[in-house]
């Protein structure tokens, strides 16, 4: 399926995302303080987690990231995005969940940080999202759980407003074509390797 974006759209939707993602960031913090976590020498490297992303305007973020790197950096991380994808498929037909590096990986630190996506911003803290009349519970990672063991109190943070402003944004970037934007499930080295999500900017 062919898909564009108008540049004019694209840009103020990113510009929102940047805000939410801001939010992200600050919810985040807030629940990892209550919970005494620490992403600081952790031992357990979350960048190894087999992540999916599903929206168009996050990937199309990530690229934006992506096209501010010089070249020869960029190329690095395509390399590694191909090498990633050949590792988790062996992974997967082993009926494995794939434990790859992410490929924006150098040596323990994002080379895309101000341009990481959702469940990087997101993941570690213990979290909720209420979807419909379901409640989807998230413990926290592995560090995060054992603080709470040890008795540490953590307040669960509520995803579920930032996952709605980003359907929202999802929705505004389609704009007012007929049906719903494409639907995405990719991980990272999947977007980097396909370049932009189904199809080009006006």
């Amino acid at each position: 399926m062919t898909v564009s974006f108008p540049a004019s759209r694209t840009r103020a939707v990113l510009k929102k995302l940047t805000a939410l993602y801001a939010d992200m960031d600050a919810a985040y913090t807030a629940a990892a303080a209550a919970a005494g976590l620490s992403c600081a020498g952790c031992a357990e490297n979350c960048c190894t987690s087999f992540f999916q992303h599903h929206t168009n305007v996050e990937w199309l973020y990530l690229r934006e990231g992506l096209a501010k790197l010089p070249p020869e950096r960029r190329q690095t991380y395509e390399d590694r995005a191909r090498d990633y994808l050949a590792q988790a498929r062996q992974a997967l037909s082993r009926g494995e969940t794939p434990q790859v590096m992410c490929p924006v990986n150098d040596d323990g630190l994002c080379g895309l940080y101000g341009h990481r996506l959702m469940i990087c911003r997101l993941h570690g803290v213990p979290n909720v999202l209420l979807a419909g009349m379901n409640i989807r519970e998230f413990p926290g990672c592995g560090p995060c759980q054992r603080l709470t063991a040890a008795g540490k109190e953590a307040k669960a943070m509520d995803r579920t407003p930032l996952l709605r402003r980003l359907a929202a944004l999802e929705m505004e970037l389609w704009g007012s074509k007929p049906g719903r934007p494409p639907k995405v499930d990719l991980t990272l080295a999947e977007m980097i390797v396909a370049g932009g999500p189904g199809g080009r900017e006006e």
